[in-house]
């Protein structure tokens, strides 16, 4: 039983037809290992049997977990193993998508639904329709400008973060793995990501209106905090928050200092700066630009930075007015232009 209404839970089937026809392109044998600890996780498990009567279904609380590895090991290359978890599932060291990638299996992963409750689940829901013209399209043309660029600029209300250097080639998450080594991933999606070329060529101040905080939950402060950015490093933050502060902290305990490396390109237009929901990983996906705090991005190798000492990746949202690359807006008013 859940509390969430049947009209979102058809909303849903839809939806994951959708991913599973349009994006995973699914047609082969599939497991859905799933637990009952949250609304959002029943509700999701529910229309997931009306998308896949002939998976096999498994409660990960009702099982050991040798029944669920005995179960992936009867999979074979391309079917489908999908995770709806309310935390995150854990066994054993065995990572799981991790592990189920390396088998050649396609996955489909929904963690942390007990974050998102009420209303939250609802917008959940809304997130995974799936767009392929659109996410395919505005993704490709963001990379078609991003990889050409030598100059970006973020303005956000009057603050400039200028990236002097060019962008690393952006990579997509876009719902289409037709050139990729892996098929699926965390859902929902909608991202285009880069870096700067030359992390230390990237100046100026941005003001962030939403971060992650210590417990990966999104946080909005009353007011935005303007972070001072000199040579790819934050070195001040105004109007910040004690809880801002401790993100900080922590990052300066671990690393020394507060590199900026992620410039991420959000494109699920069901989040806004003022359609939120609390778990940092799904609301990263949100329509507009959001940066990494930390000396940790696993996509990008820099000489600078150390992996081994890496720790942070912590994500804050930019209250963006305009993004320009060279001469080009791309983006403005809550929109991508491309």
């Amino acid at each position: 039983m859940t509390t969430i209404p049947d009209t979102a839970i058809d909303q849903a089937e839809k939806n994951l037809r959708d991913i599973l026809t349009l994006s995973i392109e699914h047609t082969r044998s599939a497991i859905v290992v799933s637990d009952r600890q949250c609304d959002l996780s029943v509700a999701l498990t529910c229309a997931y049997r009306r998308c896949l009567p002939d998976a096999t279904f498994i409660d990960f609380n009702n099982v050991a977990p040798a029944v669920v590895l005995a179960a992936f090991e009867r999979l074979s290359p391309g079917d489908l193993v999908v995770l709806i978890q309310s935390t995150s599932f854990r066994l054993d060291a065995f990572r799981l998508r991790v592990e189920l990638f390396k088998r050649a299996l396609k996955v489909i992963e929904h963690p942390h639904l007990s974050r998102m409750q009420g209303e939250q689940a609802l917008l959940y829901i809304e997130s995974l329709a799936y767009d392929p013209a659109y996410y395919r399209g505005v993704g490709n043309a963001l990379k078609a400008r991003i990889d050409t660029a030598s100059l970006g600029v973020i303005d956000s209300g009057g603050e400039q973060l200028v990236f002097s250097s060019g962008f690393e080639s952006a990579k997509l998450n876009v719902g289409d793995y037709s050139k990729m080594h892996n098929v699926g991933g965390q859902f929902p999606i909608g991202e285009v990501f880069t870096e700067s070329k030359d992390l230390e060529s990237v100046n100026g101040r941005v003001r962030i209106g939403i971060f992650g905080d210590t417990t990966f939950t999104v946080n909005k402060p009353a007011q935005p905090i303007t972070l001072v950015v000199c040579k790819g490093r934050v070195t001040d933050a105004i109007d910040s928050t004690p809880e801002f502060d401790r993100v900080l902290a922590s990052i300066r305990t671990e690393e020394g200092e507060v590199w900026l490396r992620e410039l991420g390109f959000g494109l699920n237009r069901t989040f806004t700066q003022d359609r939120i929901v609390s778990d940092i990983g799904t609301f990263e996906r949100m329509c507009g630009v959001h940066l990494s705090l930390g000396a940790k991005h696993g996509s990008y190798n820099k000489p600078n930075i150390r992996k081994a000492a890496a720790k942070y990746h912590v994500d804050v949202f930019v209250s963006t007015k305009t993004v320009t690359l060279d001469d080009e807006v791309i983006y403005r008013e809550g929109a991508w232009l491309v």
